[in-house]
Order: C-alpha cells, then sequence, then structure tokens
C-alpha cells in the first residue's frame, strides 16, 4: 500500500488552519508560551495551572519562562520538553491546546484527570514524542489517524476513555514496503484497555517488532486472533481477555519465547490450546477461562516452573490434569473448575507452598484429600466440589488457619467432621453438602464466630443441632436439610438474626414445638421445616418476619392457626400440607379456624377475629336498634309538618306508632341525599312516611356509626 499514508498530510495541515498565528498581545519569540496560556484560558479558573503567568514587562526574565510553572518541563535551551499534569483533577478539553507550537515536547502525561472532548488530530505533529499517557479520562470519538505519525513513541496509553471505532491498519507500519517510515514504528508498549473500540484485530499489529506489551482487554473486538501476532518476538505480556474474538488460539503464540502473560478468559474462542504453549517456559500468567475451549491442556504448561496464576475454568477440556503441575511449586492461583477433567487428586498434585487459591470444582477427579494440603499454609480459598473423591476430611486441614472458604460438597466424602475445624478462625464459608458424612455435628462449630454460610445438607448426620451454632453472629445461609438429626430447634437459634438468604432444616427427624424466638429472624427471606415431626402451633411471632417471601412448614403435626401475614397469605397449599390440624383464611385447602379460645381463657388469633366480627355485628344491630327507639319514643321529639297550615306541631303520641322499617325505606338506609341539616357531630334527615307525615329525624355521630 504504497499511498496509504498520502491523506496525512493534508490533515495535519487542516488542523494547522484552526489555530491562528501567535498574537501580538504575547511576545511573538515565545510561540510555547502562547499555546499554553492560550490552552489554561480555556480552562477556566483551576488551581492546578494558577502558577501558569508571563510578565510582559520583564519578557526576558526567568519569571517569564514556562519552565518553572507547574507540570512544564524544559531542555537546557529552554524549550518545553513535557506537559505532565497527572493525577491533578485536571477538568476541560485538548481542543484548544496548539501542538504545533510545541514542536519539541517528549513527554505528554495527563492520565487520572477527568479531561473530555476528543483526541485532536493535531496530535499527530508533536513528531518528537516518546511518551502519552491519556489514561483514565473521559475521551470520546475515534484514534485520530494522525496517531500514525508518532513513528518514535514507545508509550502510548489511552486506557479507560470512552473512545470507539475500529484500529485503523494504517496506525501500524507496513512491512511489506522497503522501509516503513510512518506508523507506530518505535512502540513497545501500547495500551488501549476499557474503551468501546471493535471490529477485527488488524493483522499489522505483528508488525510492531520491538512491542513488549499490547494491552487491547475489555473492549468489543471480534473476529480472530492474527496468526501475524506470533511475530511479536519481544512482547512479554499480551491482554486480549473480555472481547469478542473467536476461532482458535493461533499455533504461533506458542513461539513467542519471551512471553509471561497470556490473558484470553472471557472470549468466544473455541478448539483446543496449541500444544506449543507448553513450550512458553517464560509464561508466568495463562488466563483461558469462560470460553469455548475443548481438547486436552497442554501437559506441559509449567515447563519452566514459573507459572504463578493458571486459570482454565468454565470450558470444555477433557483429559488428565496436566503432569507438570504436580512439581509447579511456583503456583499461586489456580482455576479448573467446570470443565470435565480427569485425575486423581492426591496423584496429581503436590505442596505448594505459595498457593493462595485453588478450585477444582465440578470435574471428574477422584482419589482423596491428601493431609499434605495443610502444607498449603498461605490457602485462603478450597474448593473441591463437584467430584467423585473420596475418603475423609483429614484432621489436618484445620491447620489451614488462612482459609476463608472450603467447599467440599457434592463428593463421595465420608467420616466424621473433625471437632478441630474450630481451628479455621478466618472461614466465611463452610460447605460439605451432599457427601457421605456422618456421626454428629462437632459442638465446636459453634466457635466460627466469622462464618457467613453453612450447609451440611444431604449427609447422614445424626443427634441434635448444637444450640451453639445460634453463636454465629454472622451467619447469613444456614442449611442442615436432608440429615438423620433429632431433638428439638434450639431456642438460640433466635439469635442469627443476620440470617437472610436460607434457614433451611427439613428433611430430618426433628421434634417439639418451634421456638416464638425464631420471630427474631426479620431478615430472613426464606424458611424451610418441613418433612419433620415438629408439633404444636405455629408462633405468633412469625408475623414479625417481614422479610420472608418462602416459606414451607408441610409434613410436620403442626396445628392451629396460621399466623397473619403476607408470606402466610400469599404462600401455595402445599407449604403447609400434610400437618395435624392447622387451620387459616386466605389459604385454598386449610379449613376456616374455629370459634374458641384455648385452655386458660387464651384465646387463638384466627378464633380471637371471629369472635370480635360477631361480637361486633351484633353489637351494631342492637345499638342501632336502640338508638331508634331512643330517639322515637323517649329522647327526641317528633314534629310533622302540616303543608296546609305550615305550622309545626308537637305530638309525642305519634311517636310510638312509628315503625322502625319504615324510617329505614324512607330514608334509604339513611343515604346522605335525605339529610337536611348537619351541626355538630348530628345530622337531620327528612323522613317522609307512609302515612303522609314528614318527620326531622335528628341521629348523633355516633349512632351513625353504629348504624353503618
Amino acid at each position: 500500500m504504497p499511498n496509504q499514508f498520502f491523506s496525512l498530510p493534508l490533515a495535519l495541515s487542516a488542523v494547522l488552519v484552526v489555530f491562528p498565528p501567535p498574537s501580538t498581545a504575547q511576545p511573538p519569540h515565545n510561540p510555547e508560551v502562547e499555546a499554553l496560556l492560550h490552552w489554561k484560558q480555556s480552562l477556566g479558573n483551576q488551581t492546578i495551572v494558577s502558577s501558569w503567568i508571563f510578565n510582559q514587562t520583564n519578557g526576558n526574565s526567568s519569571a517569564s519562562s514556562p519552565c518553572n510553572w507547574r507540570g512544564i518541563s524544559c531542555n537546557t535551551a529552554g524549550n518545553v520538553t513535557g506537559l505532565n499534569l497527572a493525577y491533578t483533577g485536571l477538568q476541560g478539553t485538548l481542543d484548544h491546546l496548539n501542538f504545533s507550537y510545541l514542536p519539541l515536547l517528549l513527554r505528554l502525561d495527563l492520565k487520572d484527570n477527568q479531561l473530555n472532548g476528543t483526541i485532536p488530530a493535531n496530535i499527530g505533529l508533536l513528531s518528537n514524542l516518546v511518551y502519552v499517557d491519556l489514561a483514565n479520562n473521559s475521551f470520546s470519538g475515534t484514534i485520530p489517524l494522525s496517531i500514525a505519525n508518532l513513528t518514535k513513541v514507545v508509550e502510548l496509553d489511552f486506557s479507560l476513555n470512552k473512545l470507539t471505532g475500529q484500529l485503523d491498519p494504517r496506525l501500524f507500519p507496513d512491512r511489506g514496503s522497503n522501509e516503513a517510515k510512518t506508523g507506530l514504528l518505535s512502540i513497545q508498549r501500547l495500551l488501549f484497555t476499557h474503551n468501546l473500540l471493535g471490529g477485527p484485530l488488524p493483522s499489522e499489529i505483528g508488525n510492531l517488532a520491538d512491542l513488549t506489551l499490547l494491552a487491547l482487554d475489555e473492549n468489543s473486538f471480534s473476529g480472530p486472533i492474527p496468526e501475524s501476532l506470533g511475530n511479536l518476538s519481544k512482547i512479554t505480556s499480551l491482554y486480549l481477555q473480555i472481547n469478542q474474538l473467536s476461532g482458535q488460539i493461533p499455533k504461533s503464540l506458542g513461539t513467542l519465547t519471551e512471553l509471561t502473560d497470556l490473558s484470553l478468559f472471557i472470549n468466544n474462542l473455541s478448539g483446543s490450546v496449541p500444544e506449543q504453549i507448553g513450550n512458553l517456559s517464560s509464561l508466568v500468567v495463562l488466563h483461558l477461562n469462560w470460553n469455548n475451549l475443548s481438547g486436552q491442556l497442554p501437559p506441559e504448561v509449567c515447563q519452566g516452573g514459573r507459572l504463578v496464576n493458571f486459570t482454565v475454568g468454565y470450558n470444555n477440556f477433557t483429559g488428565p490434569i496436566p503432569v507438570s503441575l504436580k512439581n509447579c511449586t511456583s503456583l499461586y492461583r489456580v482455576r479448573l473448575e467446570y470443565n470435565q477433567l480427569t485425575g486423581n487428586l492426591d496423584r496429581d498434585f503436590g505442596v505448594y507452598p505459595n498457593l493462595n487459591y485453588i478450585d477444582l470444582s465440578h470435574n471428574n477427579i477422584q482419589g482423596k484429600i491428601s493431609p499434605t494440603w495443610a502444607e498449603c499454609k498461605n490457602l485462603t480459598f478450597l474448593n473441591f466440589g463437584g467430584n467423585s473423591i473420596g475418603g475423609e476430611i483429614p484432621v489436618e486441614i484445620s491447620q489451614l488457619n488462612q482459609l476463608a472458604k472450603l467447599d467440599l460438597s457434592s463428593n463421595k466424602i465420608s467420616g466424621k467432621i473433625p471437632a478441630q475445624v474450630v481451628n479455621l478462625t478466618k472461614l466465611l464459608l463452610l460447605n460439605l453438602s451432599d457427601n457421605k458424612i456422618f456421626g454428629q455435628i462437632p459442638l465446636a462449630i459453634g466457635g466460627l464466630s466469622n462464618l457467613e454460610k453453612l450447609d451440611l445438607s444431604m449427609n447422614m448426620l445424626s443427634g441434635p443441632i448444637p444450640y451453639q451454632i445460634g453463636d454465629i453472629s454472622r451467619l447469613l445461609f444456614l442449611s442442615l436439610r436432608k440429615n438423620h438429626l433429632n431433638g428439638s430447634i434450639p431456642y438460640q437459634f433466635g439469635n442469627l438474626v443476620t440470617l437472610q438468604t436460607l434457614f433451611d432444616l427439613s428433611y430430618n427427624s426433628l421434634t417439639g414445638q418451634i421456638s416464638p424466638k425464631l420471630g427474631k429472624l426479620i431478615r430472613l427471606e426464606a424458611l424451610n421445616l418441613s418433612h419433620n415431626s415438629l408439633s404444636g402451633s405455629i408462633p405468633d411471632s412469625f408475623s414479625e418476619m417481614v422479610s420472608l417471601l418462602e416459606i414451607d412448614l408441610s409434613f410436620n403435626q403442626l396445628e392451629g392457626p396460621l399466623p397473619d401475614s403476607r408470606v402466610f397469605n400469599i404462600s401455595p397449599p402445599e407449604a403447609f400440607s400434610h400437618n395435624k390440624n392447622l387451620c387459616g383464611y386466605t389459604v385454598q385447602g386449610l379449613t376456616p379456624c374455629k370459634e374458641s379460645v384455648s385452655e386458660g381463657g387464651k384465646g387463638k388469633k384466627g378464633n380471637s377475629r371471629l369472635i370480635i366480627i360477631a361480637i361486633s355485628t351484633l353489637l351494631a344491630s342492637l345499638l342501632l336498634l336502640l338508638c331508634l327507639v331512643g330517639v322515637i319514643l323517649f329522647r327526641r321529639k317528633c314534629f310533622w309538618r302540616n303543608q296546609k297550615e305550615n305550622v309545626i306541631s308537637e305530638e309525642d303520641t305519634s311517636c310510638g306508632r312509628i315503625v322502625y322499617e319504615d324510617i329505614i325505606r324512607a330514608t334509604n338506609d339513611f343515604d346522605d341525599a335525605y339529610c337536611i341539616g348537619e351541626g355538630g357531630s348530628a345530622k337531620v334527615y327528612k323522613v317522609n312516611l307512609p302515612s303522609g307525615q314528614r318527620w326531622d329525624l335528628e341521629l348523633s355521630g355516633m349512632m351513625l356509626a353504629s348504624i353503618g
């Protein structure tokens, strides 16, 4: 492509027209000062550039030199060679900074500020630039093509911005011609991390002969990884993770003998990992997780004995654990989870003094947990869940005093839970569920004061539940379901006020009544006590569990009314089925609670409600009758109007002949349409009786309330 840069000079000359020649308001012999002051003026009153002042009365003094301004550095001749305002909170744009007046600028460092707008095209005029860092701002728009003129730049960092568009191949040198004259010829460190860039990766990137670091991660690049990246013979770090790259990993990457860090995770890569990757003896970090990779892992992936981070989880890998991992004592972090790897836990792994994190979950690993794992003293996370591991939990595991998460769930582990587990004082998660563990839950487990999740479900545990679990004050999740536990639910569990996600004791042999203290679990969202032999009533205090979204009390011996709260009203009938005699008002299938009072004169809540309704109805009817009789026969005077004579005569003797039903009918049950007067707390109603008489009947507010 001999004419690929033909448009660049035109683009740059167009930029020059934007800025006027040096103004007569500033000394014509110092255009650098004018350019910087012109930019300062556009930034407003910011203290960061408050030292940028030019003394016109003494233009040749040192006070007039920009070399004394904050963030400005100069060479021995007094020319500006550096602009460094990184980490200063600078706000504004680069639109008013005329780079053509700073021809000797070598270093431009404006990272970690609040600059916005576009990266101006005239930045390409800084042909002497060696270092450019505009990272962690809010620049938008595309990467200007004029960047290709920065042939001396060694490091270019536009990371953590909002740049869009694609990478133009013309940004990189064309090695097809005899001698490339444009493009990032000298670049060693190129970083466009965390932007909005997309499209394919140009194969011309492989022409960056001096490149040691390429960071294009956290964008939206798509398509295959160019085979030409295998030409980057000096590269040590290649970051392409968190994109949309597809296709296979190029075999050519296996020739990059200087490569120490290869990160390709969270893409759409498929196929197998080239065996040549195992030849990279300098490899320290290999991140391949969250792709669609398959086949076997390179057996010699730790051939150089330097591998520290090895993460290949969430793929479709099959075959054995890489043989080189056993003696790879440099390992710090290992993630092989959610594959189909095979192997033997106590045969294929060794001792790792630096190991901090290991996740082998959801594979096909067999064997048993060797006591030598206790020699990995720095372990904070150990997850062997979802395999076929057998044997017992070695007591030596309790020596891992830095351990925060221990997950051995869904295996074939048997034996008892070591009482020494209490030594794991930093433990946040303990999951031993879905195994064949038997015996009693050790009382010492209550000493794990930092525990947030305890899951011992689906085992063969027996005996009573230790009340000491109620001392684990930070617990968010507790499941002991599907065991052989007996006895009552310790009332001390009411102290677990932080319980939130789940409290599950279902499918055991628990007896006795439910303690009202469990009503204190006001943060709990899911409660399951089903399939036990619990008796008595459901405590009224359960109505105070305002966060409860799910409840299951089925298959017990419970009786009496359901508490009056939302979760009991909306739960399906199955949540309360197969009990002794539960009753309620809103749950379909439950019989309504009878109107009865329990022994000692203490009424049940549901029965009390029926009694109150019945009594209220009866009292209202009696009060209405008494009020009307009192008004008509005793307390009120009855009046009738002789329409012809237009006079009102008192006639007490006729009051007794007024029928209650006639009054109700004449006023349409005291409708406001018949109200002819209101004052204080009483209303006067017009009553036209069938006899032709009209009565003005006054009723107090209390009487009307009782009638209503």
